[in-house]
């Protein structure tokens, strides 16, 4: 059943969204949230139903300090990107961040890590993409670009797109940066899920297949390319909108089933959990 879109304020992609109000859609769907549904059902609930707080966590407020900097150091002249430039914006970006989630403070005494050596990471992690990348001799069209679009049967599917290169013949790379490890050889599904799902989202949007899908993982130095095709894409659209059809069923039924794994471990909502002897509170009334 299509019900009359609401936007909630609630998130970047809200204020974003060119959709006029009066649109309707079937539902939204970024490759974060199809991937906490795949990830674990109970906590898509926990994130995008109840909205649980969660902890913040250092390693994730490196990613967001890391891609920050790489966003603004092409707002410089190319040959003053350089990794001390890059090492020395650090400071800037980690108050904007800092001055957004404050919570982040008392992870330092939660984890017994100083400041000093956790910017010290950020910066041996913008090292390495200098190792990967030459910026000097790249002008990106687009970076922290926000894409949307609805499919046929109007599910609204959107995301950012950390960097949109776009060749002189129009070709278009897409790039993503990851500051934790390459996944081992035959795990890169979900990455490549989320790139693949930008990729669909470009062709419906600007009428092209882009011709190369990058990922460049800062934590291990290593980047991972991927050339899509319409298959590609035809079976990305059939999973989205699997993924939507298996989230609605829960929501009808008010079913969200623990998916316990090793990630669990990591997870904010453990406690309330029943796979390790919590209750989730009672669902929201709407």
């Amino acid at each position: 059943m299509v019900c009359p879109r609401v936007i909630r304020m609630s998130s970047p992609a809200d204020a974003a969204t060119t959709l006029a109000a009066s649109e309707e859609v079937l539902g939204t769907l970024s490759p974060s949230r199809a991937g906490d549904f795949l990830t674990c059902p109970l906590l898509y609930r926990f994130r995008h139903v109840d909205r649980l707080p969660e902890r913040p966590s250092l390693d994730a407020v490196r990613g967001t300090v890391v891609h920050r900097v790489l966003e603004l150091l092409f707002d410089l002249p190319a040959v003053e990107r350089t990794p001390e430039r890059a090492a020395g914006m650090v400071p800037a970006a980690w108050a904007e961040v800092r001055e957004r989630e404050p919570a982040v403070e008392a992870e330092f005494a939660a984890t017994g890590t100083t400041e000093e050596a956790w910017l010290g990471t950020c910066g041996t992690v913008l090292a390495r993409y200098f190792a990967l990348e030459d910026p000097t001799r790249l002008e990106p069209a687009e970076r922290e670009l926000y894409v949307e679009t609805l499919t046929d049967t109007r599910l609204l599917l959107r995301g950012f797109v950390d960097r949109l290169d776009v060749a002189p013949d129009g070709q278009l790379r897409v790039v993503d940066y990851k500051t934790g490890r390459a996944p081992g050889v035959g795990f890169e599904g979900r990455a490549l899920f989320q790139m693949k799902f930008y990729a669909l989202v470009l062709q419906r949007t600007r009428g092209v297949l882009p011709a190369m899908l990058q990922l460049i993982y800062l934590g291990s130095g290593e980047i991972i390319r991927y050339v899509p095709d319409e298959s590609d894409l035809r079976a990305t659209e059939r999973k989205v909108e699997a993924v939507w059809e298996a989230i609605s069923t829960a929501r009808a039924s008010g079913r969200w089933e623990p998916r316990p794994g090793k990630l669990c471990g990591w997870c904010s909502h453990q406690a309330l959990c029943p796979a390790w002897g919590g209750t989730p509170p009672p669902l929201p009334a709407d």
